[in-house]
Parts: structure tokens; sequence; C-alpha cells
């Protein structure tokens, strides 16, 4: 079974095509970063524009490189919330023009699920229950996943998702956007003596004991302070403790996460999961708490693309799924989509 997956909800225009859920056959992105670099973030309006010029020349590419034509389509999958407003109608329009022409059946489908979804295109066993971490620039959330299409919210972000923090702790110390990268490589420069550890602040050291939450602003807050108080601190260190501090509280929250639900299997996804010292903290976590933990191996899987829209849509499809051409895209976020 063969079907197309159509991402555009924020800045990533993508279109990627899959076999059974299991076998890509290819992928095309196009990342909007260098036209919203010069603003430090996302504008809406480049964005929507971006996606319109992108989207039908990554579409050709892809069916050219899979070598296959639109009537091999037996699905047409197409993120429809949350996301960009604007963005999201691009990638919905063309999902419609498809199914007008080819009466390719529409699969709308919510971008965080999708997230989980690309990693069985790595092979990763499709069993549920499992705890579902989602760090991007828009979320920090920690999901029971009960079945394709159905998860169920755990533990939410208070304020700034990591990704927001990253790059607004990259604002404070003059590095450009996107913020993750930067302050990595710089995090990986600094040698820390033996003993060292990150001191977490006050706010995130009495987070509720009794519940999954993650508070990111109180971080960016103690950044901004410590370049104030102590300007001879390296960039190198600073980058070194906000890192680590975060990843702290991530770990926190998902031993969190496993004793309130008994829950030991767990698929990390996200953009913020293309950090490499993250993802070798969370596996050694893992190892030691006895938990079984999957996340991209490919960072190209991190990212926003349309991969991971066409392996979803193929398991909704198997269960019957499928939409009218009248649906509607959203913002908002949807917890429980089914």
């Amino acid at each position: 079974m063969i079907g197309v997956g159509i991402e555009t909800s924020c800045d990533e225009t993508s279109i990627g095509i899959v076999r059974d859920g299991r076998e890509l056959l290819s992928l095309r992105i196009f990342s909007q970063i260098d036209l919203h670099k010069p603003y430090g973030g996302i504008v809406p309006e480049i964005a929507s524009r971006a996606h319109l010029e992108k989207i039908n020349p990554l579409l050709e590419e892809a069916m050219e490189e899979a070598r296959v034509s639109f009537e091999d389509l037996e699905y047409v999958a197409v993120t429809s919330s949350p996301g960009l407003t604007g963005s999201l109608m691009v990638g919905a329009q063309l999902a419609r023009c498809i199914h007008l022409v080819y009466g390719t059946p529409i699969l709308p489908v919510c971008h965080l699920q999708s997230h989980f979804a690309v990693l069985h295109l790595e092979g990763v066993p499709t069993q549920f229950p499992a705890l579902g971490l989602l760090l991007s620039g828009g979320n920090s959330a920690i999901y029971i996943l009960h079945e394709f299409g159905r998860m169920e919210l755990l533990g939410d972000t208070m304020d700034d998702a990591l990704g927001e923090a990253f790059d607004k702790v990259a604002g404070l110390l003059g590095l450009s956007y996107p913020g993750g990268p930067e302050i990595e490589a710089k995090a990986q420069e600094y040698r820390p003596s033996s003993d060292e550890t990150p001191i977490l602040p006050p706010l995130l050291r009495n987070l509720p004991q009794d519940r999954v939450s993650f508070s990111f602003s109180g971080l960016k807050t103690a950044v901004m302070v410590l370049l104030e108080k102590e300007k001879d601190r390296s960039a190198e260190q600073v980058c070194w403790n906000f890192q680590n501090s975060a990843f702290d509280l991530v770990e926190r929250n998902l031993k969190r996460a496993v004793a309130l639900t008994g829950i030991r299997r767990i698929y990390a996804a996200g953009g913020v999961l293309a950090n490499s010292t993250l993802q070798k903290r969370l596996q050694s976590w893992a190892e030691r708490n006895s938990v079984e933990l999957f996340s991209p191996k490919k960072k190209i899987y991190c990212t926003d693309n349309g991969a991971m829209v066409a392996t979803l849509g193929y398991y909704l499809f198997r269960k019957g799924y499928k939409r009218d051409i009248d649906f509607t895209v959203s913002p908002s976020r949807q917890e429980i989509f089914s």
C-alpha cells in the first residue's frame, strides 16, 4: 500500500511517500530557516508564501524519485492540526486537489501524533500503550499513546517549550536562530570540572511533585540574570549549564511519568531530539531505569517531514479512517484525534 504525506504546519515544506507504513520511497523537504533567520523567529506570512511556492515542485520530485504515479496512491495524508493556519491551508488544498482529480481518499492527521509514527520507519515495534515524549519548538509534553490516532495528555509545559527556550537563550547570547544547534555546539566546547553540576533555578525545583509538568521560562530568566551578574562567564559554560539543566528536568518528568503510569516503553520525538547530547542522556537514563526508549536514529526524522505524516496515515487508513473534502484545519492542539 503506497501513500503520500503532506507536511506544511510550520517552517518545513515536505512531501513523503511511504509503502506499508514501513518503507520510505521518497522524502523531500524544503527548510525555511534561512527565510526566517533575519527575524529571529517564524513569520507566518513568509511561511505560508514559501509553502505555496515549494509544495508543487517537491511533490513532483518525490513522485519521480519514488517512481510512482498518482494512480498508485491509495491515500493522501495531510497535516491538519496543529500549526499556522495559513500554512496548513496550503497542504490541505493540495490534498483536496489530488482527491478531486484522482479520487484518492483524504486523511487529515494530527501533527503531534505523526512525530511518534515516524519511528516505525526505523523498525520500532508497534506496541501500545506507550509513553510519548514530544520536545520541539512549540511543544514539551508527555502523552500516553493508546493506539494510532489516540493519545492522552499526561503532562505539558506551563510556559515555554524547550525548543523555544533554546531560541531565547541563544538570542541572549547573541547566537543565531535557530538556537538549538548553536547552543549544543557551544556546550560541547566547554570542559567542566569533574565535580561540576548544573544548578537548577528555584522555579524548577519547586514544580509540583505529584504530576508531570515542564517549565522552561525560569531557565531563560536564570541565564539572563547570570549574564548580567557575571559578565566574565563564557558562552560555552553558560550553554553547557543551560542545556544540562533543561535535560535534567526532562529526565525527572520521564521518571515521574513512568512511576504514575507503570508504562516502561517510551517513544521520544520532535525537533529537539536532533540534539545528540539529549539523545545520549535519554538512552543512558533508560538503561539505568530498565526502560525501553526509542528515538529517531536519523536527524531528518526529528524535523517536521512528510514521511511521518504518510506513516501515520497508513495505520489510520487500515483502521478505516478518512474524511470528506470539506475537512477543516486548526491551529490548536488536539490531544485525542480519532
